[in-house]
């Protein structure tokens, strides 16, 4: 009987065929989705990968329960009136085919504005257009293409993780495997003749292969399948020459105690893959500690204001808000939790959320959702429900904000295991091609031997291990980093551009006085209310300095970022700003920073700031100016310039008058003369220059500064150790390097005996797991020492 290949699923066949297009498939089903992406132009769906796809299953009635609104609710992660986002888990998620037709979703259906896939995670992140498109067709869609989601509603809630216990699993296997075998191999260590060889060494041996084929075929699947995906991709990442090694390991193995022609190496097989999966763990367990879950609360410095009941306003961490509490949210700053609004007017940008810019007006009694910045003047809210801090994280670190710094950045690990992987197959070669000519009967064990014994254990686990053991440092010393990628690229730059309001100065030291006509208590009153709006740091210090009053909702509220504020109430118009924004005269503007007030446009005076530089501000110019070149991009006016000369260093660039867009520019013109810049800004008016640089930080000093714009978030008590936290990622570097050389010497001496063809088990059983432990303990306590100094 003959035996046939589905064109999309691959399975085979013997009756039963379908015949489209010219093209054979197991049933109607299959025929179905082939006829959708054909319809759709997506037929390349099968260059990626042949038969990439799954049968489509029967789903008639099964997903009726999400005619529901309520179950749909508790679904979805965002929904206002117009777009809706749902994180679908897909277990069918398993190739660069899957990615990129879930990726392209959007040419099956127009309704759907964006899908990101996360292929570790399997689960794909829909954003979608609610008024044409359900999110039971949604899911209709996806089973219809083969790709059927998985919802269960006893344990699904929003900003739950599926929890994927397999790498434990696999972790417990090799772990068990790996003690086992290395004590049935002792015999065979101390070369115990007699009784043991004859009676019994084959069984121990057949033991021995026993344990090793889940070590092979379940915890190290993962290898092969990422190595065949990257060969097929025309990339040689790490985990080839792995893969090969540990086919040469099993497959040597076998046929050695097979042929009764010695132990084999099963012992340093489930070494090799236990350690492995070690620091696949550890890397794991690493990004745990960037979940911000409450076990972590410490580690998330976002701040927010809290209304008491007495109507006084404090500053809290969001993970202390609780449900019903009453919270002030100011202008450009994001929301933090779903909420009601209560009080103001509410006009939301959820592009952080949906990717859609348009901005949505809510009125009082309106549901708001976490991840929306409100964008004119401040509203009050209350808490309907405690803070997801996974939801922020997962849009602070969502791939989408990172995709352009990213590019053309290579890795170290990449970088060096292409590298690693060339000059170990090429080894491999030579020394076969010498051996078939001086003796051929070593031939095969030469070339078995050097890719057995050449361990990439180091270049799979340094980087993970330093860069995951650092990350924490770094959190418990309050500097916290999206991912180790922001170590990598800190540890490169050569630029560093500091803004001055609210980075380089304390504003809770700056000195106010005020010069003018005296205000009256009316426009006191809207002056305080119309600062109590804002969240630049010069209108936070002038709110704090006026007198109490009676908080007033404003009729209307403006703020031009770099330029100042404006509001009304009733007749009553205010201005506070730059002078040229209130309309001063060039001849009667001053040098000092100073925040200028006009009411009904008429001029009334100005409040001049003296600025309180942070504590040991010189001290840390000094120190970074050994390496890298030093900007100030100043927003305010150059009163400042001849103290600011003094204090910092010579070669100091110092720049004043600057607005958002031209920080944007002069970071994007050094860039292209290939400056790799850090840029140091408070989060709030510099988001389009932390965005634009290699590594943005964000200052933190009791505010809400969350965006996703920045790469890392200080906490201002902790400025002065930039320095240390640049040094120590420099550091960083250094230690995987030295890892490697570490690992080269090990090498060095397996690959003498490997190519020499003298290669014995036990040779290969020491080496390969010292150099895995080796690593891991010199990572580990190499950066423990680097947190020592940052303290």
């Amino acid at each position: 009987m003959e035996h046939k290949s589905c064109f999309h699923c691959g399975l085979d066949f013997s009756d039963s065929e379908v015949v489209y297009d010219n093209k054979s498939f197991c049933c109607n089903g299959c025929k179905t989705v082939y006829e959708i992406f054909s319809a759709n132009d997506l037929t390349c769906y099968y260059d990626l990968q042949d038969s990439p796809g799954a049968t489509p299953k029967e789903v008639e009635g099964k997903y009726n329960f999400l005619d529901n609104q309520k179950i749909v609710d508790s679904l979805l992660e965002f929904n206002d009136d117009k777009t809706q986002i749902v994180t679908l888990y897909i277990p069918h998620i398993h190739c660069s085919s899957c990615i990129w037709i879930l990726e392209n979703l959007n040419k099956l259906n127009p309704a759907i504005s964006a899908s990101i896939v996360n292929f570790g995670k399997k689960n794909v992140r829909v954003t979608y257009q609610s008024d044409h498109l359900s999110l039971k067709n949604l899911v209709k869609l996806l089973s219809k293409i083969g790709y059927e989601p998985f919802i269960s509603l006893d344990d699904y809630s929003i900003g739950k993780k599926n929890i994927d216990r397999s790498l434990i699993y696999k972790l417990g296997v090799a772990g068990f495997a790996f003690g086992n075998i290395m004590f049935l191999s002792f015999p065979e260590y101390f070369q115990v003749n007699g009784f043991w060889i004859e009676q019994y060494a084959p069984v121990f041996r057949w033991l021995m292969f026993s344990f090793s084929l889940p070590v092979v075929f379940y915890c190290a699947r993962d290898y092969f399948i990422s190595a065949y995906k990257g060969l097929t991709s025309g990339i040689l990442n790490i985990d080839v020459p792995i893969a090969l090694g540990v086919s040469v390991l099993f497959i040597r193995s076998t046929i050695e105690i097979s042929l009764n022609l010695g132990t084999g190496f099963f012992d340093s097989l489930s070494g090799l893959i236990f350690f492995l999966l070690v620091g696949k763990f550890f890397q794991q367990k690493t990004y745990s500690f960037l979940s911000f879950e409450r076990d972590y609360k410490s580690y998330f410095p976002i701040g927010i204001t809290k209304i008491k009941n007495s109507g006084e306003e404090e500053s809290v961490q969001v993970y202390d808000i609780k449900k019903g509490d009453r919270l002030l949210i100011r202008n450009e700053e994001l929301i933090p939790v779903d909420c009601i609004l209560i009080k103001g007017k509410a006009q939301i940008d959820y592009s952080f959320v949906t990717g859609e810019s348009e901005a949505v007006s809510k009125k009082s009694g309106d549901k708001l959702f976490a991840g929306g910045k409100q964008l004119q003047g401040s509203i009050e809210v209350d808490v309907l429900k405690t803070v997801e801090q996974s939801y922020l994280t997962q849009l602070w670190s969502n791939d989408v904000f990172n995709k352009n710094k990213a590019d053309g950045f290579t890795n170290i690990t990449n970088m060096i295991s292409k590298r690693f992987t060339i000059a170990l197959l090429a080894i491999a070669i030579v020394a076969t091609t010498y051996w078939l000519f001086a003796d051929s009967s070593k031939a095969l064990n030469v070339f078995t031997a050097v890719l057995i014994i050449a361990c990439p254990c180091a270049i799979a686990l340094a980087a993970p291990f330093t860069f995951g053991n650092l990350l924490r440092i770094f959190g418990k010393e309050k500097l916290y980093a999206k991912n180790a990628l922001v170590i990598e690229q800190l540890a490169a730059i050569n630029t560093i551009i500091f803004d001055k309001t609210g980075t380089i100065t304390a504003n809770k030291e700056t000195a106010i006085t005020y010069e003018g006509y005296n205000l009256s208590t009316d426009e006191e009153i809207l002056l305080k209310s119309t600062l109590r709006n804002s969240n630049h740091p010069l209108s936070r210090s002038l709110y704090n300095l006026l007198d109490e009053h009676d908080i007033i909702t404003l009729d209307n509220y403006q703020e031009y970022i770099g330029k100042g504020i404006e509001s009304q109430k009733n007749q009553d118009s205010i201005k506070v700003g730059s002078a040229s924004y209130v309309g001063l005269s060039p001849e009667n503007r001053v040098l000092n920073t100073a925040v200028h007030v006009s009411s009904n446009n008429i001029y009334k005076g100005k409040f001049t700031f003296y600025n309180q530089y942070r504590k040991g501000l010189s001290k840390l110019f000094n120190q970074l100016k050994k390496e890298n070149d030093l900007v100030i991009l100043s927003g305010d006016n150059s009163g400042e310039q001849e103290n600011l000369t003094k204090l910092l260093p010579a070669k100091t660039k110092l720049f004043f008058n600057q607005k958002p867009e031209d920080k944007l520019e002069y970071i994007k013109h050094h860039q292209i003369s290939g400056a790799k810049v850090l840029m140091v800004g408070d989060g709030l008016n510099d988001a389009g220059a932390l965005a634009q640089s290699n590594v943005g930080i964000a200052i933190s000093e009791d505010v809400n500064v969350f965006s996703p714009a920045c790469d890392a978030i200080l906490d201002a008590s902790k400025f002065n150790n930039l320095y240390q936290f640049i040094k120590a990622s420099k550091s960083a570097i250094k230690i995987i390097k030295w890892s490697f050389v570490l690992s080269f010497i090990y090498n060095a001496i397996g690959l003498y005996f490997a190519v020499t063809g003298q290669l014995k088990p036990v040779i290969a059983a020491i080496l390969m797991p010292l150099s895995s432990i080796s690593i891991v303990g010199f990572t580990t306590i190499a950066t423990n020492l680097l947190g020592k100094k940052l303290k």
